[in-house]
């Protein structure tokens, strides 16, 4: 049984090469259709997996949980998310993009159905961590797709238009899902990101395709002309289990800068995301709609500024690091302004919010980017996972800290909290201002 389950996963075989002039036909073709598939379906992804926190305040109401219960489901999530992500990387790596992505999505939805129609805290904690494993396969396979099909010379341009399928599928979710709850009920936040979910499996796997080889095309580094530094000669060498996880992940150092940076980014991303709504419903006066469109506000903000920033990474030849250090620092300045503004005048916040996602969303992208720079194509889903997983963690953290710290002090303590973790990242990210995609 689980050798026919890992065979119909298993990558699709490379099939002969197609003639010069049908692969100058259809390279484009391809390429497009990696990236528009691979986007969309991420987008939905987010639609079942940031579909809690806008409706959670009323979750918590209608069912009676807690504040801190609530912080339990957002925490065991991330937890499972993050396992999941680097569980996920490293078989996706080995498996066929189309099928692993489309099978993760039918089995999302299948959870947010279940968790619409449960009223019960234990099963929906267990529901909700399931879907955070199962969200796993979402981000792993767009990497390796990715990188199968775009070259280290367009990385960061490539990857920030694909970035913003976060900010869409972010910025949307707030909307369905606080629309549906307030129409119909809170289990319709999950309801109708379900049945999106089904639709968008059955168009991955129709739609998604594999390595260029399996097209029949040539590798994307002999196409473009297009080699990393130090990966000409064996660029598609495939590498066992060891080699992914151990050599070029586990003792890769630039890897590691990465994950540790990522925690801090997801802390301070997550905080508003998860806590954003229920923080302005309960201090600045937001009601349900108000605190659901604090997230679209978020997402949006930084659509522009993401294509625009992994454009300049490119310009200067690939240093993530530079710039994602430029666009955290005024982030810390925008918290300080929703500690200090007071109630009354929300649209301050709403416009410290967008400013928040303006910056935010640069370093999210140039992260993911840079684990690929700095390991081989043939390891990007287990790099991604793996500082994927520091990012989870990271959300974990603020998940369950942030509740701790607004429930047992207040909501001030815990911007403190994020102001300091956003120095944190500031000062690592010093350390990598200077590098450079090794591949």
């Amino acid at each position: 049984m689980l050798q026919t389950i890992r065979l119909w996963f298993a990558p699709a075989p490379a099939i002969p090469k197609k003639s010069e002039k049908e692969i100058q036909t259809l390279y484009p073709k391809f390429r497009f259709r990696v990236l528009e598939s691979t986007f969309l379906g991420y987008t939905t992804y987010y639609l079942t997996r940031n579909n809690f926190s806008p409706v959670s305040k009323e979750i918590g109401e209608a069912l009676s949980y807690s504040k801190t219960e609530i912080g339990d489901i957002l925490a065991v999530t991330a937890i499972t998310y993050g396992i999941g992500k680097f569980l996920m990387g490293a078989l996706s790596d080995r498996s066929n993009p189309k099928k692993f992505m489309a099978v993760g999505l039918f089995l999302t939805a299948i959870l947010n159905f279940s968790f619409g129609f449960a009223n019960h805290y234990w099963i929906h904690l267990f529901l909700w961590g399931a879907n955070g494993l199962v969200q796993g396969m979402g981000w792993p396979p767009c990497g390796r797709s990715l990188g199968h099909w775009y070259s280290v010379g367009e990385r960061g341009t490539t990857f920030a238009f694909w970035n913003i399928a976060h900010n869409i599928g972010g910025g949307i979710v707030g909307v369905i899902a606080s629309h549906s709850a307030a129409q119909f009920g809170w289990q319709y936040a999950f309801f109708v990101p379900g049945v999106i979910a089904l639709i968008g499996s059955v168009y991955l796997y129709i739609r998604l395709v594999d390595t260029p080889q399996s097209e029949g095309l040539p590798p994307i580094e002999v196409y473009r002309n297009d080699y990393p530094p130090e990966e000409k000669e064996d660029h598609e060498k495939e590498l066992t289990t060891k080699q992914l996880i151990v050599e070029q992940v586990l003792t890769n150092q630039y890897i590691w800068l990465f994950a540790i940076i990522n925690f801090f980014v997801y802390i301070i991303r997550y905080s508003l995301i998860d806590w954003g709504p229920t923080y302005l419903k309960e201090t600045k006066g937001a009601d349900l709609l108000g605190g659901g469109y604090s997230t679209l506000i978020l997402e949006f903000g930084g659509i522009g500024s993401t294509i625009l920033m992994g454009w300049v990474s490119d310009r200067f030849d690939g240093r993530r690091g530079m710039v994602s250090l430029l666009c955290i620092i005024p982030i810390f300045f925008a918290f300080l302004g929703i500690l200090l503004n007071p109630p009354g005048s929300i649209w301050i916040d709403y416009i410290l919010f967008g400013l928040i996602g303006l910056f935010i969303y640069p370093p999210v992208m140039l992260l993911g980017v840079a684990g690929m720079d700095f390991t081989s194509k043939k390891a990007v889903g287990t790099a991604a996972g793996f500082i994927g997983l520091f990012g989870s963690l990271g959300r974990t953290a603020q998940g369950k800290g942030l509740a701790i710290l607004a429930t047992n002090y207040s909501w001030d303590v815990a911007l403190y909290a994020i102001l300091v973790s956003t120095l944190i990242a500031i000062f690592l990210l010093v350390f990598s201002w200077n590098l450079r995609p090794r591949g």
